[in-house]
């Protein structure tokens, strides 16, 4: 029996989790999650009847083996399809169709954390939540024969595992290892590697209003990067997110403006991303959503993704690196692949 622990349990850990299932079914899993939720950036909340996703905003199509997991290997039940289009504008506010090439763009009447959990759900993995690992150990004499270790901010040891997969987002992982007690030329070479992952940092508002947007478009994102705000999407183009007769907005300011006002007051920021959201939807009405909510991303966005050979290294010793900064394509499918692929190298090892 191979035992492995899986620290982070977000959506590429949730991907390798079920992949496991079948490429080493008598593997015994455990996963350590910080937070209350699963799925990471993938995340959903509930407020008054509506349902938004204020993280990632829904899975594209262009992966076949992703499409395959979401349409075959999953319940559909609840799996639903964004029709309208995703349009651009630029530095100056200019509003233009986009050519939207996605085949589908999907999500779940629940909201996409729905993801994770079913794949979770038809694993034997072990979740423990509201676990933060702080130490990763590495006990034997650098072989292939040694054996992994977790320590949690409470003290508590768990493992041993055979093999270590780890979610959490590059410069988390990267402080991870830094601080690890793993005596190899692989830890170095992989924390230099990781390092080198360059983040976009984005603040998000979420602006709910008590009337009906008309648009033709679900969203519209920026194209030059020049914009204060970065993308904007109707929550209420998901079927079953947000009753008829309202709207919902998610909009992500861009990198510079959330690095400077990452630490400002929330009321402050929801202000002036409303007043930017009205300008650039040119509807004064905008400016003052009945509530609203609000969550920082300091490191949302891969923007590149991490050298092969020091990944390579380092699973020679059973430790494995996972998510969309792995693949290089800040992408919620790409996160989902990178699993399976991770999932499938971890089963040949055996």
């Amino acid at each position: 029996m191979t035992r492995i622990g899986i620290v982070g349990a977000g959506a590429g850990a949730a991907a390798a989790t079920n992949a496991l299932e079948r490429t080493a079914p008598d593997a015994d899993v455990t996963v350590l999650e910080k937070s209350r939720g699963v799925c990471g950036r993938a995340a959903t909340r509930r407020r008054d009847g509506t349902v938004y996703d204020y993280g990632a905003n829904y899975v594209k199509s262009d992966d076949e083996r992703v499409g395959d997991v979401l349409t075959e290997a999953l319940d559909t039940d609840g799996l639903v399809d964004i029709e309208e289009p995703v349009w651009t504008f630029d530095a100056d506010g200019e509003v233009s169709p986009g050519e939207d090439r996605d085949d589908h763009k999907w999500t779940y009447r629940q909201g996409l954390t729905q993801i994770a959990k079913r794949l979770f759900a038809r694993s034997d993995a072990t979740i423990h939540q509201e676990t933060r690992v702080e130490r990763v150990i590495r006990d034997g004499d650098g072989s292939t024969d040694g054996v992994w270790h977790l320590e949690d901010t409470d003290g508590r040891r768990w493992g041993p595992f055979d093999v270590l997969l780890l979610n959490p987002p590059a410069p988390q992982t990267a402080e991870l290892l830094r601080s690890a007690d793993w005596e190899s030329d692989a830890r170095d070479r992989l924390v230099d590697a990781i390092d080198a992952v360059p983040f976009r940092t984005i603040w998000t508002g979420i602006f709910h209003y008590p009337f009906e947007l008309e648009t033709p478009y679900y969203a519209l994102v920026n194209t030059d990067k020049a914009h204060e705000v970065g993308w904007v999407a109707r929550e209420e183009c998901k079927p079953g997110h947000v009753p008829d007769g309202e709207s919902l907005l998610v909009v992500q300011a861009n990198h510079e403006w959330s690095v400077d006002r990452y630490d400002e007051p929330p009321a402050e920021n929801l202000t002036e991303l409303a007043a930017l959201t009205a300008d650039l939807l040119e509807d004064e009405r905008l400016r003052d959503p009945d509530w609203t909510d609000h969550q920082g991303w300091r490191y949302a966005l891969p923007e590149d993704g991490v050298a092969r050979d020091p990944l390579q290294l380092a699973e020679a010793d059973g430790l494995y690196c996972l998510g969309d900064w792995v693949a290089g394509e800040a992408r919620l499918h790409a996160a989902l692949r990178n699993g399976l692929e991770v999932a499938e190298r971890v089963a040949d090892r055996r």
